[in-house]
C-alpha cells in the first residue's frame, strides 16, 4: 500500500464544483487583487476566529513581518520566539533589523516554555511571538499575564491552528495580532500562498491593511513604507469556498489521531500530547522515537511518506550564529529535533491506510 503524507488532490475532487464555481466569479468579475472576495474572506476568518478585524496578505511569513511592521519592531528591539518552529518566525525579526531571542520548548507539546521565559526578558523586549505548533495553542494565559506586566506585545504566530482553541478561545484571538498561513497543505489551503493578519484592535488592524499596499491611504499618499503584501481575488475565493468544509476536515484529522493513538499504544514511539484545555487542529500528527531516522527510512521503503518538523532549531541555523547560541544551549529543542517524526493526518485518510502505517511502526525494531 501506498501512503503519502498528504493527498491534495483527494480533497479538490471532494469539492471541485465548488472550488470552480468560486473562479468562475472572479474571472466574471475580472477584478483579481483586492476586491470583494477578498473583503468577504476577512470577514468570515476574522469571525470563524472570534476576531473583530481581518487583514488578508499574501502569505503567513508576510503575515508575520506586517503584524511586526505594524506594532513597530525595528533596530535595538528584541522578540522571543521559541527554536523550534518554522524559519519565517524568526527570519521576520531579522528582516527588521530586531533581534530573534531563541526560547526553548516543552518536551511533550513543543510550544514555548513558559517557564523559561522570564529569564529572557529584557528592556529590549518589544514582542512575544508564541507559536502554536502542530495545531495545538501554546500556553498563552501565562504569556499574556506576563506581557501585559512589562507592556509587551503579544503576536500570535498561529500559522499551523486556523480553529484550534486555547481554553475555549479561538487560536488568533488572545494576543494582539494572530497571523495565519494558508499555504496548499494547510488545514485551510489556497492553491498558491496566502495568509490573514486576524486582531480585536481597529487600529492595528488599519495600520496591517495600509502597511500591505506600500503604505499608502488613499492610494498613492503613503503614510508609512510599507510592502505589496496583498491576497488576491483568486486565492481569497478558493479559501472562501473551503472554509465552510474546515470544522469538518479538522473533525477528520482528530479522529485519524484517535484511531492512531489507540493503533499506536504501546508501539515503543512516543505519541503526541494534548493539554486538557486544549483543541487541536492536528496540521500535523507528530511521533517521536529515539532511533527516527531508522524509522523513517522503514517507512519510506513501505511507501509511507513521512516529514522532519524541524531537522535544526533556530538556534542552531548558520544564518542566526550570531544571535543564537551554541549547541547544548537550548536542550529540549535539540533534542525534539532529533526524535520528531510526523505521520499522515489528512482527512481523507483511510482506516485501511492508518492500519498500514501502524503495523510499519510496529514491525520496526
Amino acid at each position: 500500500m501506498k501512503v503519502p503524507l498528504l493527498d491534495l488532490k483527494a480533497q479538490f475532487v471532494s469539492i471541485e464544483k465548488e472550488l470552480r464555481a468560486a473562479l468562475d466569479r472572479v474571472f466574471e468579475t475580472q477584478q483579481y487583487i483586492m476586491g470583494p472576495e477578498v473583503t468577504a474572506l476577512e470577514n468570515e476568518v476574522a469571525a470563524y476566529s472570534g476576531c473583530q478585524f481581518g487583514v488578508g496578505v499574501s502569505s503567513g511569513t508576510d503575515a508575520i513581518l506586517c503584524a511586526l511592521m505594524a506594532v513597530g519592531v525595528g533596530p535595538g528591539d528584541e522578540v522571543i520566539v521559541p527554536t523550534f518552529t518554522f524559519f519565517a518566525t524568526a527570519g521576520c525579526v531579522s528582516r527588521l533589523g530586531a533581534r530573534p531571542v531563541f526560547a526553548d520548548i516543552e518536551p511533550d507539546t513543543y510550544n514555548l516554555d513558559v517557564a523559561k521565559l522570564p529569564a529572557l526578558l529584557t528592556p529590549r523586549t518589544k514582542v512575544i511571538m508564541p507559536v502554536h505548533l502542530f495545531g495545538q495553542c501554546a500556553d498563552l494565559d501565562p504569556i499574556m499575564e506576563i506581557a501585559a506586566s512589562r507592556k509587551i506585545i503579544v503576536i500570535e504566530d498561529a500559522a499551523q491552528s486556523i480553529g484550534s482553541k486555547y481554553k475555549g478561545r479561538p487560536a488568533g484571538s488572545i494576543g494582539h495580532l494572530g497571523c495565519f498561513s494558508f499555504f496548499p497543505s494547510k488545514n485551510l489551503g489556497c492553491c498558491g500562498d496566502g495568509g490573514m493578519i486576524v486582531t480585536n484592535d481597529q487600529a492595528l488592524a488599519e495600520r496591517c491593511s495600509i502597511l500591505r499596499q506600500h503604505g499608502s491611504k488613499p492610494k498613492y499618499y503613503h503614510k508609512l513604507v510599507g510592502a505589496n503584501f496583498r491576497l488576491d481575488a483568486i486565492q481569497a475565493a478558493i479559501l472562501r469556498a473551503k472554509l465552510p468544509h474546515l470544522p469538518a476536515w479538522s473533525e477528520a484529522r482528530r479522529r485519524n489521531a484517535a484511531r492512531y493513538d489507540r493503533l499506536l499504544a504501546g508501539s515503543g514511539v512516543t505519541l503526541p500530547v494534548i493539554r486538557p484545555y486544549n483543541e487541536t487542529i492536528y496540521n500535523q500528527y507528530v511521533i517521536r522515537h529515539p532511533r527516527r531516522d531508522e524509522l523513517r527510512q522503514h517507512l519510506q521503503d513501505r511507501q509511507i511518506g513521512t516529514e522532519i518538523y524541524y531537522p535544526l532549531p533556530l538556534h542552531l541555523q548558520e544564518c542566526f550564529r550570531d544571535v543564537g547560541g551554541p549547541p547544548g544551549s537550548l536542550p529540549v529543542a535539540e533534542q525534539a529535533a532529533k526524535e520528531v517524526l510526523a505521520l499522515p493526518i489528512y482527512p481523507e485518510l483511510t482506516e485501511a491506510m492508518q492500519g498500514y502505517v501502524a503495523e510499519s511502526i510496529r514491525a520496526f525494531n
